[in-house]
């Protein structure tokens, strides 16, 4: 399935079954927690990119269907934003669940002095979504050799930088609290940099571990 973009068999028994329980199963998420979010002005902010991400994926599926791991993964992103929307990025308090479950501060632990949810997500950015851009361009484009592993990874961090400045266009717009609520630098004057740099790395692991089956599938045969 990593191999090859087009649907597997039982994707094509019913194209899309699958995609469409995901989709019941986020809008049940969504629904918990669109309830009291801890800061509904930027709630409805960082839903603004999930409403026209879904809709875009929903009107183009006849086009261009895409293979149930890369939905699953798309899945695991959505939900993890929307953990971040719900209660502000800068204030998600893994750290909190951390030391009821464990006893122990992971931010202690590991060194960190500021909230890192963020930059989980940034992360998961590019580690999950880059099979998508991967199938979009061995669907779309018929790029070849290394172009076909480094143009999905740029996508990505073009989005990535893309997503940056319409970061900063708010903070700049909204100002105030919502304003540095949204573009969340908690401080750091390179927040932007580090993001992009984390969203490349994750692109880069999960396109090579692409690569490397598919360079193993076809010393298989």
């Amino acid at each position: 399935m990593l191999s090859d973009p087009l649907p597997a068999a039982s994707e094509r028994a019913s194209p899309y079954a699958y995609p469409n329980a995901l989709l019941a199963a986020f809008g049940g998420i969504w629904t918990l927690l669109a309830i009291n979010p801890w800061y509904r002005q930027d709630w409805l902010l960082e839903n603004v990119v999930v409403f026209a991400a879904i809709a875009l994926f929903v009107g183009t599926a006849k086009r261009l269907r895409f293979s149930n791991f890369a939905y699953t993964l798309l899945f695991v992103f959505l939900c993890a934003h929307e953990v971040g929307a719900h209660y502000t990025y800068s204030m998600v308090p893994y750290d909190e669940a951390f030391r009821a479950i464990t006893g122990r501060s992971l931010d202690a632990l590991l060194g960190f002095t500021r909230n890192h949810y963020d930059r989980l997500v940034h992360f998961l950015y590019g580690l999950l979504l880059v099979p998508l851009a991967d199938e979009l361009f061995r669907a779309r484009a018929q790029v070849l050799g290394f172009w076909a592993f480094l143009m999905p990874v740029l996508f990505i961090e073009s989005h990535s930088a893309i997503f940056e400045l319409i970061e900063w266009l708010a903070a700049v717009v909204f100002g105030g609290d919502l304003g540095q609520a949204y573009l969340g630098t908690q401080g750091d004057p390179w927040d932007a940099q580090r993001d992009m740099a984390l969203a490349l790395l994750g692109a880069a692991m999960t396109q090579s571990a692409l690569t490397l089956h598919r360079w193993s599938s076809m010393r298989a045969r």
